[in-house]
């Protein structure tokens, strides 16, 4: 099995080979179609040669060419728990007048349940389930893998997980992380890569210890790679505190959470 990551457009996609068949997770903006089959073009597959489109979740971004796409071949994916959102997009596309864009036809699309999703992938011979992860929206799903990948979507960033406390984010991410995961890949934050064997994510008071542990570092002037390695903590929650801090000397522990928490909604 191969996995693509498509960069042509401000949505993380992926194009999963399969042993029998080829899944694109997530599209691009209407409109970014020809710049799509560019960057097919470069990994050297024809988009005729995909045989099934899954989208994270209904919004615009994420969903924008799939029609355009399936009209070369390809049959769009929709969990029972998408039925009734598949046209959400259609008036935000009507109102900025963009003519790039097909909506979905709904007699083309095949309807998979979730209970049934890991036979599905196994007839295009792909190890791995899809799973109801609500909490950016209602329709979200992710795609999980045997072999601890993880695609997730704009679910929150699992380093935002304890700000989001008691939520249904916070519920989804119980769930996907019970499965351990090794690579996250998200729809706009860069790919986390985690230890299967590390310990759960840290709680509320941990992470204020884990940010203020991260802001002594960044003032003696430690190299981020170097930070992470220390401290454990994500690479992109490192980069985050980073940023902030950097940009908000004047700011405490909890301001810089604060800042990260509002930069992730």
């Amino acid at each position: 099995m191969r996995i693509h990551e498509l960069k042509y457009a401000n949505t993380n996609t992926w194009l999963i080979e399969g042993k029998k068949g080829r899944l694109l997770f997530d599209t691009g903006w209407a409109g970014s179609f020809p710049v799509f089959c560019g960057c097919m073009g470069e990994a050297g597959i024809p988009v005729q040669k995909i045989d099934y489109i899954l989208i994270s979740h209904f919004h615009p971004d994420h969903m924008g060419i799939a029609q355009e796409i399936a009209s070369h071949g390809a049959v769009i994916l929709v969990m029972d728990v998408q039925q009734g959102f598949t046209h959400v997009p259609d008036g935000v596309f009507e109102k900025e007048g963009n003519r790039a864009f097909l909506p979905i036809e709904d007699d083309k699309v095949r309807v998979v349940t979730i209970r049934e999703s890991r036979e599905f992938l196994r007839e295009i011979g792909i190890d791995g389930e899809i799973l109801s992860t609500p909490g950016h929206t209602d329709d979200s799903i992710s795609l999980w893998l045997d072999d601890g990948t993880l695609f997730v979507g704009d679910l929150n960033p699992l380093y935002e997980r304890e700000l989001h406390h008691g939520t249904q984010i916070e519920k989804s991410w119980q769930t996907l992380l019970s499965l351990k995961p090794v690579t996250i890949h998200y729809g706009h934050a860069a790919t986390a890569h985690l230890d299967r064997t590390a310990a759960a994510p840290p709680q509320r008071d941990d992470l204020y210890e884990l940010t203020r542990r991260i802001m002594k570092y960044i003032d003696k002037g430690v190299p981020l790679a170097r930070i992470q390695k220390k401290t454990g903590a994500d690479q992109q929650f490192v980069e985050d505190v980073t940023r902030m801090y950097l940009t908000h000397r004047d700011v405490g522990v909890q301001g810089i959470l604060d800042r990260i928490e509002i930069k992730g909604r």
